[in-house]
C-alpha cells in the first residue's frame, strides 16, 4: 500500500485532469449546455475534498488495508460516472 501522501496526490492529480477537461469543454464546445459543466465541476471539486478527508481520517475499527481497498474501490467507481458524464455531455 502506498502511503496517504502519494494517495492524495493522486487523487488530486486525476481530479485536477478532470477538472482541466470540463473547463476545456466549456471554453471551446459551444454544444454543451453550461449549466451541466458547472454542476460537473462542483462534483469534481466535492469529490476530491470528500476523499482526500477520507484518507486523512480513517474510520476506526476497520483494518487499513481494508479500509483503503474500499476506498479505491468507491473511488472508481465515483470516477467511472464522471467520465461517464463527461462523454455524454458531446
Amino acid at each position: 500500500m502506498a502511503n496517504k501522501r502519494t494517495i492524495k496526490r493522486n487523487i488530486t492529480a486525476i481530479c485536477g485532469e478532470l477538472f482541466a477537461e470540463c473547463v476545456a469543454m466549456s471554453l471551446y464546445d459551444t454544444d454543451v449546455d453550461k449549466q451541466n459543466i458547472e454542476a460537473l465541476i462542483q462534483s469534481i471539486v466535492y469529490m476530491q475534498c470528500e476523499y482526500v478527508r477520507r484518507i486523512s481520517h480513517v474510520e476506526p475499527g476497520i483494518p487499513a488495508k481494508a479500509y483503503f481497498a474500499e476506498l479505491r474501490r468507491h473511488f472508481n467507481e465515483d470516477l467511472q460516472n464522471i467520465v461517464d458524464q463527461i462523454n455524454n455531455l458531446h
